[in-house]
């Protein structure tokens, strides 16, 4: 048992009430779970008590990435497979696991440095129900797990083999993206990728973060409430060619995109051929002039 999903995603912020009424009213739609006695900003897209965590300490960047794992033995076994790679991590302390809301946590850097937790005993809330802050039939989630992302890495190479041979993610596909070169998707459950990897030597890790929705009328209408909020839009609409999704691409807050989508298909394992694209279009996704 390994890696079943992308859990939550921690980002430093520098302009924490920006993002609080971008990711709620604003735009994205999330519901505000709590605020920690930190100032960190919990915001949920389902039953669990959140899915991202806004800290106000001004990295405008991923500050950790939660993958989950089924059960505490799973979590035993991944500890010993990053032995066994001589990949060095350290448990979480109460203090952290109280931050994170899990249950048990480990903690690692991947090849490029982005802090990375795997961590089972996610705070679940059905007895609270997820409630949307704006009008949208809700997030596609569940055992899909949060979304995806994509990082910058600084050698494609050495950071395919950690998410491939350590991780234990699987190659999904490989696409020819403009202007930032090759990019490798990788899944962990049906979802057509949890993550991608494209190399770029840049100082910050993330470039963007997918939340899909669960209707094609809750993208247009997102599309619209960016308009009406003021934020700047990267990418216009748009179908991809490796996981069919439609989408746009918006600019947070703090300077990364957020893609906001529907419609993508699920991987079967015992069917799926890895693939290779030259465009990440199939139609739409045209830079958008700011």
């Amino acid at each position: 048992m390994g890696i079943s999903g992308l859990g939550y995603i921690g980002l430093g912020v520098s302009d924490i009430e920006r993002w609080r009424a971008f990711a709620t009213t604003g735009v994205l739609g999330m519901q505000e779970s709590e605020q920690g006695a930190d100032g960190t900003v919990y915001l949920r897209m389902d039953e669990h008590h959140h899915r991202l965590a806004l800290t106000p300490t001004g990295e405008d960047d991923v500050v950790f990435v939660g993958w989950e794992v089924p059960t505490v033995e799973a979590l035993d076994e991944m500890a010993e497979h990053l032995t066994k790679h001589g990949v060095a991590f350290e448990e979480a302390t109460p203090e952290e696991l109280e931050h994170r809301k899990v249950l048990r946590m480990i903690k690692l850097r991947e090849s490029s440095g982005a802090p990375i937790e795997i961590f089972c005993g996610p705070l679940v809330l059905w007895e609270r129900p997820f409630h949307p802050a704006t009008p949208i039939s809700g997030f596609n989630t569940g055992s899909l797990g949060l979304g995806h992302m994509i990082l910058f890495q600084k050698n494609l190479k050495e950071a395919t083999a950690f998410y491939r041979d350590v991780l234990g993610f699987k190659v999904s596909d490989y696409i020819d993206v403009p202007v930032l070169g090759e990019a490798v998707f990788f899944h962990c459950n049906p979802r057509h990728h949890s993550i991608a990897i494209v190399e770029a030597d840049v100082p910050r890790h993330l470039q963007h973060i997918m939340l899909e929705v669960k209707n094609l009328d809750d993208v247009g209408l997102a599309y619209y409430r960016c308009k009406e909020f003021g934020t700047p839009l990267s990418l216009d609409i748009g179908r991809h060619t490796n996981d069919h999704m439609f989408s746009f691409y918006m600019v947070s807050p703090s300077g990364f995109d957020i893609e906001y989508g529907w419609g993508a298909r699920l991987i079967d394992d015992s069917t799926w051929v890895v693939q290779r694209h030259v465009s990440p279009a199939i139609w739409g996704h045209q830079p958008v002039a700011r």
